[in-house]
Protein backbone atom coordinates (compact mmCIF):
# COMPACT_ATOMS: atom_id res chain seq x y z
CA UNK A 1 0.00 0.00 0.00
CA UNK A 2 2.62 2.41 0.90
CA UNK A 3 4.13 1.85 -2.71
CA UNK A 4 0.76 2.98 -4.47
CA UNK A 5 0.29 6.03 -1.69
CA UNK A 6 3.94 7.18 -2.87
CA UNK A 7 3.46 6.97 -6.54
CA UNK A 8 -0.54 8.54 -6.12
CA UNK A 9 1.86 11.96 -3.89
CA UNK A 10 4.54 12.07 -7.05
CA UNK A 11 1.21 11.79 -9.32
CA UNK A 12 -0.36 14.08 -7.46
CA UNK A 13 2.15 16.56 -7.44
CA UNK A 14 2.58 16.31 -11.30
CA UNK A 15 -1.24 16.89 -12.22
CA UNK A 16 -0.88 19.77 -9.64
CA UNK A 17 2.22 21.08 -12.01
CA UNK A 18 0.76 19.81 -15.31
CA UNK A 19 -2.48 22.14 -14.61
CA UNK A 20 -0.75 25.03 -13.47
CA UNK A 21 1.00 24.99 -17.01
CA UNK A 22 -2.38 25.01 -18.55
CA UNK A 23 -4.08 27.34 -16.62
CA UNK A 24 -1.14 29.52 -17.10
CA UNK A 25 -1.36 29.24 -21.27
CA UNK A 26 -5.37 30.29 -20.74
CA UNK A 27 -6.56 26.85 -20.19
CA UNK A 28 -9.69 26.22 -18.13
CA UNK A 29 -8.80 23.18 -16.16
CA UNK A 30 -10.64 20.35 -13.66
CA UNK A 31 -9.59 16.97 -12.10
CA UNK A 32 -11.18 14.11 -13.25
CA UNK A 33 -10.84 10.38 -13.36
CA UNK A 34 -9.41 8.18 -10.01
CA UNK A 35 -8.49 10.86 -8.05
CA UNK A 36 -11.85 12.32 -7.80
CA UNK A 37 -13.91 9.18 -6.60
CA UNK A 38 -13.89 8.29 -2.70
CA UNK A 39 -10.90 6.14 -1.39
CA UNK A 40 -13.51 3.03 -1.63
CA UNK A 41 -14.34 3.14 -5.58
CA UNK A 42 -10.31 4.07 -5.67
CA UNK A 43 -9.64 0.93 -4.00
CA UNK A 44 -12.18 -0.91 -6.08
CA UNK A 45 -10.49 0.13 -9.35
CA UNK A 46 -7.12 -1.20 -8.17
CA UNK A 47 -8.71 -4.72 -8.23
CA UNK A 48 -10.32 -4.29 -11.80
CA UNK A 49 -9.44 -4.68 -15.37
CA UNK A 50 -11.64 -2.05 -16.83
CA UNK A 51 -10.56 0.74 -18.79
CA UNK A 52 -12.34 3.32 -16.20
CA UNK A 53 -8.87 2.81 -14.30
CA UNK A 54 -6.96 4.64 -17.25
CA UNK A 55 -9.48 7.55 -17.27
CA UNK A 56 -7.73 10.64 -18.26
CA UNK A 57 -6.82 12.78 -15.02
CA UNK A 58 -7.58 16.05 -16.18
CA UNK A 59 -10.07 17.93 -18.53
CA UNK A 60 -9.52 21.33 -20.09
CA UNK A 61 -11.00 24.20 -22.24
CA UNK A 62 -10.16 26.69 -24.23
CA UNK A 63 -12.64 28.79 -26.20
CA UNK A 64 -14.24 25.70 -27.75
CA UNK A 65 -11.20 23.81 -27.42
CA UNK A 66 -11.80 20.56 -25.33
CA UNK A 67 -8.93 17.83 -24.33
CA UNK A 68 -8.23 15.63 -21.74
CA UNK A 69 -4.88 14.93 -20.42
CA UNK A 70 -3.46 11.57 -18.62
CA UNK A 71 -0.45 12.95 -16.23
CA UNK A 72 2.15 10.32 -16.32
CA UNK A 73 4.85 11.63 -13.86
CA UNK A 74 7.43 9.30 -13.53
CA UNK A 75 9.00 9.32 -17.24
CA UNK A 76 11.01 9.12 -18.63
CA UNK A 77 14.19 6.39 -17.63
CA UNK A 78 16.79 8.18 -16.41
CA UNK A 79 19.03 5.78 -17.79
CA UNK A 80 17.33 5.13 -21.50
CA UNK A 81 15.87 8.29 -21.85
CA UNK A 82 12.80 6.43 -23.20
CA UNK A 83 8.83 6.74 -21.88
CA UNK A 84 7.42 3.63 -20.16
CA UNK A 85 3.54 3.48 -20.88
CA UNK A 86 1.26 0.74 -19.88
CA UNK A 87 0.04 -1.21 -22.99
CA UNK A 88 -3.11 -1.57 -20.82
CA UNK A 89 -2.97 2.10 -20.32
CA UNK A 90 -2.44 2.76 -23.91
CA UNK A 91 -5.19 0.61 -25.73
CA UNK A 92 -7.78 2.10 -22.60
CA UNK A 93 -6.62 5.30 -24.26
CA UNK A 94 -7.80 4.40 -27.59
CA UNK A 95 -10.80 3.41 -26.37
CA UNK A 96 -11.52 6.46 -24.38
CA UNK A 97 -10.66 8.80 -27.82
CA UNK A 98 -12.67 5.98 -29.54
CA UNK A 99 -15.78 6.64 -27.29
CA UNK A 100 -15.38 10.50 -26.58
CA UNK A 101 -13.98 11.59 -30.27
CA UNK A 102 -13.20 14.54 -31.37
CA UNK A 103 -11.69 15.06 -27.79
CA UNK A 104 -7.92 14.04 -27.63
CA UNK A 105 -6.05 12.46 -24.80
CA UNK A 106 -2.56 13.73 -24.35
CA UNK A 107 -0.29 11.85 -22.00
CA UNK A 108 1.57 14.74 -20.40
CA UNK A 109 4.94 12.91 -19.20
CA UNK A 110 7.00 14.10 -16.42
CA UNK A 111 9.41 16.67 -18.45
CA UNK A 112 6.12 17.90 -19.50
CA UNK A 113 6.42 16.46 -23.08
CA UNK A 114 3.46 15.22 -24.18
CA UNK A 115 1.80 11.52 -26.73
CA UNK A 116 -1.29 10.38 -27.29
CA UNK A 117 -2.17 6.90 -27.58
CA UNK A 118 -2.35 6.26 -30.81
CA UNK A 119 1.80 7.61 -30.98
CA UNK A 120 2.68 5.07 -28.39
CA UNK A 121 1.27 2.33 -29.77
CA UNK A 122 2.54 3.53 -33.70
CA UNK A 123 6.34 4.49 -32.25
CA UNK A 124 6.33 1.00 -30.68
CA UNK A 125 4.23 -1.62 -33.23
CA UNK A 126 6.03 0.32 -36.28
CA UNK A 127 9.42 -1.18 -35.71
CA UNK A 128 11.11 -3.98 -36.82
CA UNK A 129 11.36 -5.06 -33.24
CA UNK A 130 7.84 -4.08 -31.08
CA UNK A 131 7.37 -3.94 -27.68
CA UNK A 132 5.88 -7.38 -26.60
CA UNK A 133 5.65 -6.75 -22.51
CA UNK A 134 3.48 -5.09 -19.84
CA UNK A 135 4.70 -1.57 -20.96
CA UNK A 136 5.76 0.30 -24.16
CA UNK A 137 9.32 2.16 -24.70
CA UNK A 138 8.79 5.07 -26.34
CA UNK A 139 11.89 7.61 -27.50
CA UNK A 140 11.46 10.93 -25.42
CA UNK A 141 12.66 12.52 -28.84
CA UNK A 142 9.13 11.22 -30.64
CA UNK A 143 6.77 13.79 -28.12
CA UNK A 144 6.01 17.29 -28.29
CA UNK A 145 6.86 19.83 -26.23
CA UNK A 146 3.94 21.11 -23.96
CA UNK A 147 4.05 24.82 -26.03
CA UNK A 148 3.36 23.24 -29.01
CA UNK A 149 0.37 21.53 -27.85
CA UNK A 150 -1.19 23.44 -25.48
CA UNK A 151 0.58 26.87 -26.39
CA UNK A 152 2.68 29.34 -24.81
CA UNK A 153 2.27 30.63 -20.95
CA UNK A 154 2.87 33.87 -19.91
CA UNK A 155 2.73 33.31 -16.15
CA UNK A 156 4.17 29.80 -16.24
CA UNK A 157 7.94 28.98 -15.47
CA UNK A 158 9.01 25.16 -15.25
CA UNK A 159 11.02 24.10 -12.23
CA UNK A 160 14.14 22.13 -13.05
Amino acid sequence: MTDWLARKTIGDQHEHTVKNALEARGWTVHPSGQGTYPAPIQQALRHTPSALRYFPDLIAARGSELVTIDAKSRMPSTTSRNYAISHKCALAGLQFMGVHAPVPLYYVLGDLRVLTPAEVLYNTFHTLHPTNGAYHLVSSQRALPFDDVFGTGTTYEHAA
